[in-house]
């Protein structure tokens, strides 16, 4: 039987195993950490002393717009293993300061209709993407360099996709719309004076319309554990605590697909890999960092916009200005005073996360690649900023700072929770420019993590990618395949 090896379980590593797998191929998945799932992992923790039951927080990824878009996930019936999506009334709220907030609910005429003076053109460009969402998905969650399945729908979404965000949030006049649209678009740790940083804020805002920013119940682990049920029950296995740090660790599959960072890929690789290979994976930019905290607090977040608890992902940063200037920071390697954080409420779609009237609130800061100093304060006095008496309900505080990130995920090099800087020409083509930007050059290694695309995200399609190309080496070779 033919044979493949998966050096590891996040979720693009389980998916390239899962399709792997669905050919008839018999696979392992080495993880080392003592559990699996990379950056789509959950943690239980006591609920603070004196109280009774547990909190679940997310390890990193929390909401989950592209998991439930992607097609390769959505083909698996992940049901049948645990998985439920629960959804916020809500989508996204961007609070500001004097009590006013941007909204973004699923329905984007009700959205627009919040935005006042900028309802229209926020339902022409973000509701029109919206709705040709389902045709854009396959082309946009996949290698930028193919011939597109529509072309027509791809070229107007690349043609706003294209701009800095700051240019494109000159079509709303109002703080409302511009943050909304720009606390999203900060999703991809960038400048967003750049070229193309337009691209992630499209793409999640229509998404929020289209199907959602959902959580999974229990905890995102849920959709880990989910892929490795249904990868055992094509016959797979999972190892855990097995650390692959030279090539020979891996064995002599007939198949190597490696879930690592470029940085990684190049060591383990080392003398075998083609030249100009080996210097693009050195040469390869990692991006801003994340610092996280997480709270547990009694009660709600006291938003001084009331509308703002109803949300399952909150954007704490002010103004696209103040956004824009932070971000800036962050590239240049300076630690705003004023950071860009994300807020999950996810107990907000997902009770069972809360024990005996306490909450877990996860957030994270954008901070400079590799920072070492603390951003807990920073992070918590934004919070107050729109939501007073925040400090009051806090009972604990869990931190994990960048180096301490990089530590429980080896592909967060310096922090960087996207594998890769988002600029330049990597925003396009990563890890290196080449029409399969999954082959390493070593026959039958495969590179399939978030360092490939279509990049960052919990949706699996670079490990399905990666793992398609890889099925498609084993016929170039003319090896015998399973049915």
């Amino acid at each position: 039987m033919t044979t493949a090896v998966v050096v590891g379980s996040g979720p693009n590593g389980l998916a390239a195993a899962v399709r792997l797998a669905q050919a008839g191929i018999a696979v392992r998945v080495l993880e080392a950490e003592p559990g699996i799932g990379g950056g789509a992992r959950s943690v239980q923790r006591p609920a603070p002393v004196g109280l009774a039951g547990r909190l679940i927080f997310d390890e990193c990824s929390a909401f989950h717009p592209m998991a439930v878009a992607s097609p390769f996930l959505a083909s698996l019936g992940l049901e049948r293993h645990g998985l439920r999506w629960r959804w916020p009334e809500v989508q996204l709220a961007h609070p500001l300061d004097g009590g006013r907030a941007g909204l973004l609910w699923r329905d984007a005429g009700r959205t627009a209709e919040g935005l006042g003076d900028d309802g229209k053109a926020w339902e022409a460009i973000v509701g029109g993407i919206a709705r040709r969402f389902e045709q854009l998905v396959p082309d946009i969650l996949g290698p930028i360099l193919r011939v597109p399945r529509h072309p027509l729908a791809l070229a107007r979404f690349g043609a706003l996709a294209a701009l800095p965000a700051t240019v494109l949030a000159k079509v709303w006049r109002h703080d409302e719309a511009r943050a909304l649209f720009g606390g999203v678009a900060a999703h991809s740790f960038a400048s967003l004076d750049a070229p193309f940083s337009s691209s992630v804020g499209l793409v999640l805002t229509a998404a929020a319309h289209a199907v959602g920013w959902p959580v999974p119940e229990g905890g995102t682990q849920a959709i880990s554990d989910a892929l490795a049920a249904r990868l055992r029950e094509l016959g797979g296995i999972i190892e855990t605590g097995k650390r692959v740090e030279r090539l020979g660790e891996a064995g002599d599959p007939d198949l190597l697909l490696l879930c690592v960072s470029p940085q990684t890929a190049a060591t383990l690789l080392d003398g075998r890999l083609p030249a100009a290979v080996a210097r693009s994976y050195r040469r390869y930019r990692y991006g801003a960092a994340a610092f996280k905290v997480d709270y547990a607090i009694r009660g709600e977040v006291p938003w001084e916009a009331p509308d703002v608890r109803l949300a399952g992902t909150v954007h704490v940063g002010g103004t696209l200005e103040e956004i824009a200037r932070a971000e800036e920071q962050n590239v240049r390697g300076s630690m705003p005073e004023r950071p860009f954080v994300l807020v999950g409420q996810q107990f907000a779609a997902d009770p069972s996360r809360s024990a005996d009237g306490v909450n877990p609130l996860w957030a994270y800061a954008h901070v400079p690649h590799g920072y070492p100093g603390d951003a807990t304060e920073a992070i918590t006095a934004q919070i107050e900023r729109f939501a007073p008496g925040f400090r009051d309900r806090i009972l604990s505080v869990s931190v994990r700072s960048v180096a301490a990130l990089e530590a429980h995920n080896a592909n967060y090099v310096g922090g960087d929770i996207s594998t890769g800087a988002n600029s330049g020409l990597q925003i396009v083509f990563r890890p290196r420019v080449t029409a399969d930007p999954y082959a390493t050059g070593v026959p039958g290694v495969f590179l399939c993590s978030a360092a490939t695309p279509p990049g960052g995200g919990v949706h699996g399609m670079a490990g399905f990618h990666a793992a398609e190309r890889a099925l498609a080496y084993l016929r170039r070779r003319g090896a015998s395949r399973p049915a």
